[in-house]
């Protein structure tokens, strides 16, 4: 009898609501199958998420890479790895060929993992963490109330 490859299980935090869940859960699924539509998910989701959570909107998902970046609301290290997701997402999207070789370029495993990482970043940067922060002021802020103090 002969299995399917199966990825490695890659659960998100129950902060994370749907679509991004199920479309990061449909990338790590497809992954030992396809690493190219692995990447073009994650850069489908990538965008979701720029739009829907950082408000930005732009001609394309570089230029719209590009002003989330400026803006300085995110950690260096999720900014570095957004240029990585669109253009794996782009080998993906779109067929490169390479120059010296002249081969479509195709996305390795490792580069779509890599995108799935970057995904992981900004859910918790946009889910998680500020899930987390509201969840620790509200139990200050009880606290502070039976001590007969203000809230912060």
């Amino acid at each position: 009898m002969a299995y399917p490859p199966r990825a490695p299980a890659r659960p998100l935090p129950r902060e994370v609501p749907d679509p991004y869940k199920r479309d990061f859960d449909e990338a790590v699924a497809v992954l030992p199958i396809s690493p190219k539509a692995s990447a073009a998910l994650s850069r489908r989701n990538l965008q979701a998420i720029i739009h829907n959570k950082a408000g930005v909107k732009g001609r394309d998902l570089n230029a719209e890479i590009e002003t989330l970046i400026a803006s300085g609301t995110l950690p260096s290290h999720i900014s570095e790895g957004l240029h990585a997701v669109r253009a794996i997402g782009n080998f993906a999207a779109h067929p490169t060929k390479a120059t010296s070789t002249g081969a479509i370029v195709d996305v390795e495993v490792g580069e779509a993992e890599w995108n799935l990482d970057v995904l992981e970043s900004l859910f918790d940067f946009y889910f998680v963490e500020p899930t987390k922060a509201a969840q620790r002021k509200a139990a200050l802020n009880k606290k502070l109330k039976e001590a007969g103090k203000p809230p912060i």
